[in-house]
């Protein structure tokens, strides 16, 4: 579980500055009290006192069950964290001058990855002399192109950018 960032919220004996204006516990507004007579009225209701507007002048404070508002929060955060899809990117390298099989295997795998509904990032890798002639891999790029027809769709596709090409194709049934 990812460390979760500290909670600043101000809850009774932690808020400080007197007067407050006060909201009680059905939301009706009460008005601009001492912060003594706030928390009284919050241990009246066996409720909290929460800062709900720590930089208004003077602080919006409100009488809550603050365990159950945290732990609805939190629930809420876990509920849309479970709906969140995270999208992988699968990558296949090509050479300038990879061999006909080797580009078909690449090519397949590619192909595979799109099948699954998984994004594909293809990146054509120049050593040396090889950056004389980016042709080829844009050749190699059209070629993957023409093979993925039907199965996914090209989604961004670069030029010579330092010493690769790259492309990103997406399954063609992804909007």
């Amino acid at each position: 579980m990812p460390p979760t960032k500290k909670d600043t919220t101000r809850v009774n004996e932690r808020i400080r500055k007197s007067p407050v204006r006060l909201i009680d516990a059905d939301g009706t507004q009460v008005g601009v009290v001492p912060l003594e007579e706030a928390r009284e009225r919050a241990a009246e209701q066996n409720l909290d006192l929460v800062e709900v507007g720590a930089t208004a002048d003077p602080p919006v404070v409100k009488i809550m069950d603050w365990g159950k508002t945290k732990f609805e929060k939190e629930k809420a955060a876990r509920e849309s964290r479970k709906k969140a899809t995270t999208i992988e990117v699968k990558e296949v390298k090509f050479r300038p001058t990879i061999g006909d099989n080797d580009f078909e295997i690449k090519a397949n795998r590619a192909i595979k990855f799109l099948e699954k509904g998984k994004k594909v990032k293809v990146t054509v890798f120049f050593r040396l002399r090889q950056l004389r002639r980016p042709e080829l891999g844009t050749k190699i790029l059209d070629k993957v192109t023409e093979m993925i027809e039907g199965i996914g769709e090209v989604e961004t596709r670069s030029g010579l950018e330092g010493r690769q090409m790259v492309m990103i194709l997406n399954p063609a049934n992804q909007k």
